[in-house]
């Protein structure tokens, strides 16, 4: 859509169950050049180009037609773009945590409602040996080398072989201040999940729905859809907040990144931060209220960004409630410590999502925890932007085959990268040596 952009929701929330309108005016340029320090200019790499800037404004998606079957493809190591210029030193920590989760997996049965995950019996010797290196300090080269011999690439392809190209979007974690109780601007709540909130697998009643949920109340003896954003708001029974947060917007969008920081300043804990992370949602398809702004005729499509809807709601405060209640999602969250500045929240697979690295997939075809290699371009332009990473999460507008939405990490900084984000890519999985990968759909 022209004039806007839409900013994926992942960590797994469902606030999408679509992605929000909203355009990031940059603060700062776009690098011309990839910023990640020690690397040299890639190889030539050419992906149909997202189309010429339009100013900060991100241009129309790319129409990228996705296969409705998709094979994993042996690849060597000389196909990947950027490979040999990729840092993929940065990646040793991350790739040691991912492993320890592979590992914790090892003999646990697997829920019928949870995202696929890699098989581990090919990862256990990769993962000892990788665990051996970490002990004794891996030397200059030691990493890729360990990666080239224990690993080989799968392109996610066509039934034919052919490398599919996708769509690579981007996500961040946003900042909001707040308040432990509420109080003067501190009005916008972010709740836990409601006690009588029910999560309903239907795979364990029909195994041909497998992964699909649905969410409710019990009222008498029946079942009945959970109460919509306006209902909740409206009951003199809602959930226990965890903040208050002093911006509707903000809170907003919050919700649609799936999770956050808090800084609380006001009230109890006051000069703290604190993570909001995506606890559940009310099972509520989402409504863009950018698109609810352009019907209602408050602003143009090209007007839909976040900047002009903090201005809509400040200039129109008794509408502000009008217009959150025109999405019916609600996403409850749960209170983290943030031990780690530099960690983002934790994703589908479980382990703290790693700026640059961590990417959300469709989990029908890439398995959680896979290590994979992106070839995709900066935002916003051509330039490319081709290396390693961990898949780690999942979205519910993130399906497809080579379909990636990169966690770009905290701040606002992360947030114009991520607004941005809007590219073609292709994507190889990197899996164990004498074994294929589980076979993508």
């Amino acid at each position: 859509m022209t004039g806007a952009l839409w900013l994926a929701a992942c960590s797994t929330p469902p606030a999408a169950d679509g992605d929000e309108e909203v355009e990031v005016a940059p603060s700062t340029p776009v690098p011309a050049t990839p910023s990640t320090p020690g690397t040299s200019s890639p190889p030539p790499f050419v992906l149909t180009p997202p189309g010429p800037s339009t100013g900060g404004v991100s241009p129309p998606p790319p129409t990228l037609p996705l296969p409705t079957t998709a094979r994993f493809v042996r690849s060597p190591w000389n196909s990947l773009p950027g490979w040999h210029t990729d840092t993929v030193e940065d990646t040793w920590v991350a790739f040691q945590r991912n492993c320890d989760a592979i590992v914790a997996r090892a003999g646990k049965t697997v829920a019928t409602n949870a995202s696929a995950w890699v098989a581990t019996g090919p990862w256990m010797p990769v993962c000892a040996a990788a665990k051996d290196l970490a002990r004794r300090g891996p030397q200059a080269g030691q990493v890729r080398r360990f990666l080239e011999e224990r690993l080989e690439p799968w392109v996610v392809g066509t039934a034919r072989g052919d490398a599919v190209t996708g769509l690579v979007t981007g996500y961040y974690e946003p900042l909001v201040q707040a308040s432990r109780v509420q109080g003067g601007v501190y009005q916008w709540p972010l709740y836990t999940a409601p006690a009588d909130l029910l999560t309903i697998d239907l795979g364990s009643m029909y195994p041909e729905l497998t992964g699909k949920r649905v969410r409710g109340k019990l009222v008498g003896n029946r079942v009945v859809p959970y109460d919509s954003r306006a209902e909740i708001e409206n009951s003199p029974q809602r959930p226990p907040a965890i903040v208050w947060v002093n911006d509707p917007v903000d809170a907003f969008f919050l919700q649609v990144q799936g999770s956050g920081r808090a800084e609380l300043v006001d009230g109890p804990n006051r000069g703290g931060v604190i993570r909001v992370a995506y606890a559940d949602h009310n099972g509520h398809p989402y409504v863009s209220i950018g698109k609810w702004l352009v019907d209602q005729g408050q602003l143009t499509l090209a007007q839909a960004s976040m900047q002009n809807i903090k201005a809509w709601a400040r200039a129109n405060p008794g509408r502000v409630r009008e217009m959150l209640n025109a999405n019916p999602a609600m996403v409850f969250f749960r209170e983290e410590a943030v031990n780690d500045v530099g960690d983002g929240p934790r994703g589908a697979f479980g382990v703290p999502l790693t700026p640059g690295r961590s990417i959300a997939v469709d989990p029908s075809i890439v398995p959680l925890g896979s290590p994979v290699f992106l070839a995709t371009t900066y935002p916003n332009t051509n330039q490319p932007l081709t290396h390693m990473a961990f898949a780690q999460d999942t979205g519910a507008a993130i399906k497809g085959a080579a379909r990636a939405d990169m966690f770009w990490g905290f701040g606002a900084q992360a947030g114009e990268q991520a607004g941005r984000m809007k590219q073609p890519g292709k994507m190889w999985v990197l899996w164990p040596r004498g074994s294929a990968p589980q076979s993508a759909r």
